[in-house]
C-alpha cells in the first residue's frame, strides 16, 4: 500500500512537473575556456538558428522566391525574432560591380555600352513583341559579319529549349543572368539564403517546431514550387535538433513492443512464474516513478542525456529483481515456505545486492564532477536510482511475491548440465587463465587503433532534410558550414589576424568587414558612371504600349523567317540552333494565345529584373566602413567596435582530419577562436576528458568502497581484474569490428562500470560464503538471465535507422556480453576455490 501511495504521489508530480530541457548548448559547462569564448562570439554576433536554403532553376527565380519568403515571414512576429537575406542587402544591390577586378569590370561596361541598341529597342518594350524585335537586330548584325550565328549558339538554345518547355505545358524558366554571363550557372548562382532567429520553446522535444512548421506552411502558401521552381530545404541547429528528436521516434512503438515481448520472454525463462515477473515488472515501474520523481526535483529539467536514466534504470533495476527472483526460487525448492525462503532469501542475498547497489551508485555519482553536464546530471539521478532499485528489491518485491504466493518450484533452478564445465575449468584453472590474458594482452595493440568520432554530425541520419542540407552545403566550402570565427578587439586587430591567418597553409580564406570594401573604387567609380550616362537614355525610354495578340504573332512569324533566312544551309552549330528556334517561335505564333502569354511571363518576369538589378547597380556609390549597410555591418562589427573574422579551411570539409587540422592550426595562431570545428574538436577532448576523470574516480571509489566491506585486498582485485578485463576486451572488439566510440555510444561504459562491477560482486560474495560449482548455481542463472534481460532492452537500440542510436545499441549489447562472460566464465576462474567450503 505504501509502495502504490509513493507511485501515484510520483506520478502526479511526475506530471505536474515534466519539462525536458533541449538546449544542447548546455550540456557542456560555460566554464570551461573554449566555452567562454564560444558564448563570448555568440553574445557579440547572434547566429542564426535557422537557415532556409531557396534553390530554383535560375538565379532570378531563386531570388524571386527568397524575396517572396522573407516577406511572408517577416509578418510572423510572433515566431521569428529576425529574418534577413544578406543578398539583398543595399551593399550588393547597389555596389555589385565594385565587386568585380577592374579588369572583369572593364569588360562587362564595354559589353553594356556596345548593347545599348539593343537595351534601347528593348527597355520600353518588354514584351514578346519587343524581344523579336531585339532579336532581329541581332540578326541583321550576323547578316552584316559583325556577328556570327556560331557566337549564338548558347542564347539561341536557351530560348528554344525554354519556348519547348513551354509549348508541351512543362515548367519553364529563362535566365538573362545566364545569358549575359554566357555560361552555365554554378550550384551558389541558384541558391539564397535566409537566415532566420525563431523564437524558441525549450520546454519542448522540438523547441522549434512552430517555427519551422510557419516557415514550410508559408513556402506551400506562397506555392513556391509551382510558381518559381523553387525549393525551401531547412538547416541549422534548430531544425537539426528538432528532426533528431523526431528521428529517434521512429519505429518507436514496434520497437519498443517487441523489446517487452523479449524481455518478458527471457524473464518468463529465467522465473518460470508469472506472479513473480508481475511481481519483478510493478517494483521496476514504482521505482521508475520515484526515480523521475526525484530527478526532476533534483535537476528541474532533464536532458536529451538525463532522459536516459530510464534505460538505465530498467536494465539494471531488473538485474536486482532478477537476483532476489532466483535466489528466492532456489530457496522455495529446497524448503517450500514461503515465509520462511523469503526470510532466507534476504540473508543471502542482502549483502550482495546492498553491496552492489552501493557501488553501482558510486560509480555513476562519480560523473557529478566532471564538466560534462549531460552525463553529470545523468549519474546524479542514475546514482539516485539505484538506490531507490535496491531498496524497492529488498522490500516491495518480497511484499508482492508473498501477497501474490507463487506454487512452489519443482526442480532445481541452476544449471546442472553444466556441472561438467564446472568440473573442466577447475581441472584445467591455471591453463585457462593463462590462456586468457594471453589473448587479451596480445590484443593490446589494437587499442593504439581506438578511434572517437568528434563530429557529431556523423550520429545523425543523413536522410532527414536538416542534416542532408548541411552536407550539402559543407561540401561548397564558399558557404562557410565549416569557418571558424574570431573575436577581435578591433577592426585593426581584425585585419592583422587576418594576415596571420592566411599564411597557414589548413586556411583558404579569411573575411572581415575590410573584405567587402573594395580595392580600386575611384577607378572602378568611373567606369560605372560613363556606362550609366551612355545608358541612361535607353533606360529612360517611356514604356510602349502592349502589343494585340495578333501584333505579337506577327513579330514571332517575322523573327522565325529572318532565322531561317540567315541560316540558310549552313550545317554549323549556330544554323542548327537557329533552324531549332524558328521552329519553335512558329509552333508558338500558331498556338493558344494562353501559350503565347505564359511564354511571355516566362522571358519577360526575369527581363524586369534584370533590368531593375542594372538600374540599382549604375548608382553605385563609394563604400567605406563608415557607410557600410547596417544590417550588413552589424554581422560583422559589434556598436563597441569589435570585430568579426571568419576562417575558411582548404582541402575536402568533409573530411574530419581535415577539420581537425584546420582547427589546430587557427587555435595555435588565435586561441581564442571559435566555430564548428573548434566546437566538435573541444567537444570531443572535453567529453572523453570527462569520462576518463569519472571512470578513474568511479574505480578509485569503488575499490575504497570494496575495501571497506571485503577487508582484503586481494578479493578486491578478484572483483575489479574481471571488470577491468571485459573493459579491454570490449575496446578490442570495438576496434576489431571497426566501431568506433562517440558522444551517443560512450554511454555504454558507465554500464559496463554499473553492471559489471554488480556481476562480480555477486560471485566474490558467493566464493566469500564458500559456494562452489558457480557455473551451475542459481547464481549464474541470476546473472546469465540478467545480463539477457537488459542487452535485450539497450541492445534494440541497434536495430533503430538513427545512426547515433543504433551505434549505441551495439556498444551496450557488446558492452553487456562481455562483462557477463567475464563474471560467469573468468571471474570464478581466477577466484578458485573458496576459502571456506561450509556451504555447497
Amino acid at each position: 500500500m505504501l509502495a502504490g501511495l509513493l507511485a501515484i504521489a510520483s506520478g502526479i508530480y511526475v506530471a505536474q512537473n515534466f519539462k525536458i530541457d533541449t538546449d544542447i548548448s548546455k550540456l557542456i559547462s560555460p566554464d570551461l575556456p573554449w566555452r567562454k569564448q564560444e558564448l563570448a562570439f555568440s553574445r557579440a554576433f547572434p547566429q542564426h538558428a535557422i537557415t532556409a536554403v531557396v534553390d530554383a532553376p535560375t538565379s532570378e527565380l531563386a531570388t524571386s522566391a527568397s524575396s517572396a519568403l522573407v516577406r511572408e515571414l517577416s509578418k510572423r512576429k510572433d515566431l521569428f525574432e529576425s529574418v534577413e537575406d544578406p543578398q539583398s542587402s543595399p551593399l550588393f544591390v547597389r555596389n555589385g560591380l565594385l565587386f568585380l577586378p577592374t579588369e572583369d569590370l572593364a569588360r562587362t561596361t564595354d559589353a553594356l555600352i556596345q548593347a545599348q541598341p539593343l537595351i534601347q529597342a528593348l527597355a520600353p518594350d518588354q514584351t514578346l513583341r519587343g524581344l523579336a524585335q531585339v532579336l532581329s537586330l541581332v540578326l541583321t548584325g550576323v547578316s552584316v559579319n559583325r556577328i556570327s550565328l556560331d557566337d549564338l549558339v548558347h542564347p539561341l538554345t536557351m530560348a528554344a529549349t525554354t519556348v519547348d518547355r513551354v509549348l508541351v505545358g512543362r515548367f519553364a524558366a529563362f535566365s538573362w543572368r545566364e545569358l549575359m554571363r554566357g555560361e552555365l550557372p554554378q550550384p551558389g548562382d541558384l541558391r539564397r539564403f535566409i537566415q532566420i532567429r525563431p523564437i524558441l520553446d525549450f520546454a519542448s522535444l522540438e523547441p522549434g517546431s512552430k517555427a519551422t512548421q510557419a516557415i514550410r506552411q508559408a513556402s506551400a502558401n506562397l506555392d513556391l514550387a509551382a510558381h518559381d521552381g523553387a525549393r525551401v530545404r531547412l538547416t541549422g541547429p534548430v531544425p537539426i535538433e528538432d528532426e533528431e528528436f523526431a528521428t529517434l521516434t521512429e519505429g518507436l512503438v514496434p520497437n519498443t513492443i517487441a523489446t517487452v515481448a523479449m524481455v518478458l520472454l527471457i524473464l518468463w525463462l529465467a522465473l518460470k512464474s508469472p506472479r513473480i515477473i508481475v511481481a519483478v515488472v510493478i517494483t521496476i515501474f514504482v521505482g521508475l516513478a520515484a526515480t523521475a520523481a526525484l530527478g526532476l526535483w533534483l535537476v528541474t529539467a532533464f536532458n536529451p542525456i538525463s532522459i536516459a536514466f530510464a534505460v538505465l534504470f530498467v536494465g539494471i533495476g531488473v538485474d536486482f529483481g532478477i537476483q532476489y527472483s532466483v535466489r528466492y526460487r532456489a530457496e522455495r525448492y529446497e524448503l517450500d515456505d514461503l515465509r520462511i525462503d523469503l526470510v532466507r532469501t534476504a540473508r543471502d542475498v542482502g549483502a550482495p545486492l546492498t553491496l552492489a547497489a552501493a557501488a553501482t551508485a558510486v560509480g555513476f555519482f562519480s560523473f557529478l564532477p566532471t564538466a560534462y553536464g549531460g552525463f553529470s546530471e545523468l549519474g546524479e539521478i542514475a546514482g539516485v536510482g539505484m538506490i531507490v532499485a535496491y531498496l524497492g528489491s529488498i522490500t516491495l518485491l518480497p511484499a508482492l511475491i508473498s501477497l501474490l504466493k507463487p506454487p512452489g518450484e519443482p526442480e532445481p533452478v541452476g544449471f546442472s548440465v553444466l556441472a561438467p564445465i564446472d568440473s573442466f575449468t577447475e581441472r584445467h584453472r591455471i591453463p585457462i587463465i593463462i590462456t586468457t590474458v594471453i589473448i587479451v594482452l596480445g590484443g593490446l595493440p589494437l587499442l593504439f587503433h581506438l578511434r572517437f568520432d568528434f563530429n557529431p554530425m556523423n550520429l545523425r541520419s543523413s536522410k532527414v532534410e536538416s542534416i542532408a542540407t548541411y552536407l550539402d552545403l559543407r561540401s561548397d566550402p564558399a558557404t562557410g558550414a565549416s569557418s571558424i570565427d574570431v573575436l577581435a578587439p578591433s577592426l585593426t586587430a581584425g585585419n592583422q589576424m587576418s594576415e596571420r591567418l592566411l599564411q597557414l597553409p589548413e586556411v583558404s580564406r579569411v573575411l572581415t568587414l575590410k573584405t567587402f570594401i573594395p580595392d580600386g573604387q575611384p577607378g572602378k567609380l568611373e567606369l560605372i558612371q560613363q556606362t550609366a550616362e551612355a545608358l541612361a537614355p535607353a533606360l529612360q525610354l517611356p514604356p510602349k504600349s502592349a502589343p494585340s495578340d495578333q501584333e505579337t504573332v506577327t513579330a514571332l512569324e517575322h523573327v522565325a523567317v529572318a532565322l531561317i533566312t540567315v541560316a540558310g544551309d549552313q550545317t554549323t552549330a549556330g544554323a542548327d540552333a537557329a533552324r531549332r528556334l524558328a521552329k519553335s517561335l512558329s509552333q508558338l505564333a500558331g498556338a493558344d494565345a494562353a501559350l503565347r502569354a505564359q511564354a511571355e511571363k516566362v522571358f519577360i518576369a526575369p527581363l524586369q529584373s534584370a533590368f531593375d538589378d542594372l538600374r540599382n547597380l549604375l548608382q553605385a556609390t563609394p563604400i567605406t566602413d563608415q557607410n557600410i549597410p547596417r544590417d550588413f555591418g552589424q554581422q560583422w562589427i559589434t556598436d563597441d567596435g569589435r570585430a568579426r573574422v571568419q576562417v575558411y579551411p582548404k582541402g575536402d570539409p568533409n573530411d574530419n582530419e581535415v577539420l581537425r587540422r584546420f582547427a589546430r592550426a587557427v587555435q595555435a595562431v588565435e586561441p581564442t577562436a571559435s566555430g564548428g570545428p573548434i566546437s566538435i574538436l573541444e567537444a570531443g577532448r572535453s567529453v572523453v576528458t570527462a569520462f576518463i576523470q569519472a571512470g578513474v574516480m568511479a574505480v578509485i571509489s569503488i575499490t575504497i568502497l570494496l575495501w571497506i566491506t571485503l577487508r582484503r585486498f586481494g578479493d578486491v582485485l578478484l572483483t575489479l581484474v574481471p571488470l577491468l578485463l571485459a573493459g579491454v576486451v570490449t575496446l578490442e572488439i570495438c576496434v576489431a569490428i571497426g566501431l568506433q566510440l562517440n558522444f551517443a555510444n560512450i554511454i555504454a561504459l558507465p554500464v559496463l562500470l554499473g553492471v559489471g562491477v554488480a556481476f562480480k560482486i555477486y560471485y566474490i560474495m558467493a566464493w566469500r560464503a564458500g559456494q562452489t560449482g558457480l557455473l551451475q548455481s542459481s547464481l549464474t542463472r541470476a546473472v546469465l538471465f540478467s545480463a539477457m534481460t537488459t542487452a535485450t532492452a539497450f541492445g534494440s537500440l541497434w536495430l533503430s535507422s538513427h545512426p547515433g542510436t543504433s551505434s549505441m545499441g551495439k556498444l551496450m549489447a557488446l558492452t553487456l556480453t562481455c562483462t557477463m562472460f567475464a563474471a560467469v566464465l573468468f571471474q570464478p576462474l581466477l577466484m578458485g576455490r573458496p576459502r571456506d567450503t561450509g556451504k555447497a
